[in-house]
């Protein structure tokens, strides 16, 4: 007796049903996955951006605090501004220069030219930490950059003291 050997086409419900279930499962997992992904590249790439900011600024500063003329310093308040937001200063070569602050904008002023350093500036405050050595002058920023959902990012430079050379 020879048994008729039936071949079997196509899938079983049980067999559909499992693996709709397990492609919902990793469709679930994969979108949070991916959520969770983009939102660490946006806050690794923002927190790139403000150091390299934060670097070039305190880098801008520096250089020409240095070149300053030290009984030529003088910090105050912009109007509407923080406390110690602005600073200026007559460079060596005559030149004068200011540094302040307006909204979250720090600009540099070199003679008539203008120029926007970052726009980035949650706080900005210049101070001689000496009374007694107005040569000194530290330097100390934050800034901010949103990020996603209304959250921000912010980056404390560490105070800077420089040491003007004249």
């Amino acid at each position: 007796m020879v048994k008729a050997h039936r071949s079997r086409s196509g899938y079983s419900l049980t067999e559909m049903m499992m693996a709709v279930a397990i492609i919902g499962i990793l469709a679930t997992v994969g979108a949070r996955v991916m959520l969770q992904v983009n939102r660490y590249f946006i806050m690794t790439n923002t927190r790139t951006d403000l150091q390299r900011e934060a670097r070039d600024l305190m880098a801008v500063i520096n250089r020409n605090l240095r070149q300053a003329r030290a009984s030529s310093i003088t910090i105050d308040t912009v109007p509407g501004q923080p406390f110690y937001s602005r600073l200026t200063f007559t460079k060596i070569q005559g030149t004068t220069m200011t540094f302040y602050l307006t909204g979250t904008t720090l600009v540099q002023v070199t003679g008539a030219k203008n120029r926007v350093l970052t726009k980035n500036v949650k706080y900005l405050a210049f101070t001689f930490p000496r009374s007694d050595d107005l040569s000194i002058v530290s330097v100390s920023v934050t800034l901010e950059k949103g990020i996603y959902q209304g959250r921000t990012k912010a980056l404390h430079m560490a105070s800077e003291k420089v040491r003007v050379m004249n």
